[in-house]
């Protein structure tokens, strides 16, 4: 007899479609470039300009770790050194694994830094994703009247429109029924033989610890402006590169990379979203003008700076010591 085919998993799954997607994205750039011309904006431009691109984006990176840690109730907040070495190590993954993986790798590094609940710092990640996008959307609507003719402006309307129906929905979830629909999903986990049946117990209440940022009006703001400086400072960066390859774009074309790459990063990808970041990146200067060949040189000048800089600082970021104290919370006393 042979041993029945055990189905894909949804990791699984979504490791291929993100493959799928990251190769389309990539035949979409390369199919109309030149490498001559790509070459050559490569080799004349002046990399000076990625000095001061570099200290930009690593400032960008520290407003990360604090809105990450903003997201935790006031009492119950890891302190800033651990969120901000769990942060490097997922951002680590997500540079050389696909699905996001990094996403599970901080919850996991985090866990081995503080004593915070894996349960409630998975829905500090989950909201985060929100508070992005919906920044980035709101950005999008403020600054339009001055873009270039954008296309799937459609399509970010409808997407704003799901993700401020969800967000509404959530609250009002949360608000009425606290912790009971958390404690009804992790009720079917414990059945699960992998995971430690001692976990799940508190993990519906400590889900609902890590959506302080819907629950919580001034948390919730809190996280939504250090959202919105995090994209406007990542602008700056993105804008000094744009001066190493002499565009001769302003502060708002970059703006509106950051947009179209942060809107692109939605969609499941390879490792460091390869073909993605680049896709968006050529799309969002096509509307200024600049062909692709030279577009698609300035794209692999930032993807590089966006990753390079977590791939060197990641690997000894793996070595995570174990919180010594697991009574209470890093730094918390600080609070």
């Amino acid at each position: 007899m042979f041993a029945r085919a055990r189905r894909p998993s949804a990791q699984f799954l979504l490791t291929y479609v993100g493959l799928l997607i990251s190769l389309v994205c990539g035949y979409l750039v390369l199919r109309d470039i030149h490498i001559g011309e790509t070459w050559k904006a490569l080799r004349e431009s002046n990399y000076i300009w990625l000095i001061p691109a570099f200290i930009v984006f690593s400032l960008h990176f520290f407003i990360r770790a604090v809105r990450w840690r903003a997201m935790f109730a006031r009492e119950r907040r890891p302190a800033l050194g651990p969120i901000t070495k769990a942060l490097f190590v997922g951002y680590f993954v997500n540079n050389v694994l696909p699905a996001r993986a990094g996403e599970a790798a901080r919850v996991v590094a985090l866990r081995r830094l503080t004593v915070a609940s894996a349960a409630e710092t998975t829905a500090t990640v989950v909201i985060e994703r929100v508070y992005d996008v919906l920044s980035l959307l709101i950005l999008l609507f403020v600054v339009l009247p001055w873009l270039p003719h954008v296309s799937w402006l459609r399509t970010a309307v409808i997407l704003g429109a799901i993700v401020a129906a969800g967000l509404v929905a959530a609250v009002i979830v949360v608000a009425r029924f606290r912790e009971r629909p958390f404690r009804f999903a992790f009720r079917y986990l414990i059945r699960l033989p992998f995971l430690p049946k001692q976990a799940l117990g508190p993990a519906s209440e400590n889900f609902l610890h890590g959506l302080a940022g819907l629950r919580t009006v001034r948390v919730g703001l809190a996280v939504f402006f250090w959202t919105t400086l995090s994209w406007l400072v990542l602008m700056v960066s993105f804008w000094f590169v744009m001066l190493a390859f002499d565009l001769k774009l302003s502060l708002l074309a970059s703006l509106f990379v950051v947009i179209a790459i942060g809107l692109g990063m939605i969609l499941p990808s390879s490792p460091a979203a390869l073909g993605v970041f680049e896709g968006a990146t050529v799309i969002a200067l096509g509307a200024y003008g600049i062909g692709d060949s030279r577009a698609l040189s300035y794209a692999l000048v930032l993807h590089a700076l966006n990753v390079l800089p977590f791939i060197v600082v990641g690997i000894p970021a793996f070595g995570v010591p174990r919180a010594r104290n697991r009574n209470r919370i890093v730094g918390a006393e600080a609070e």
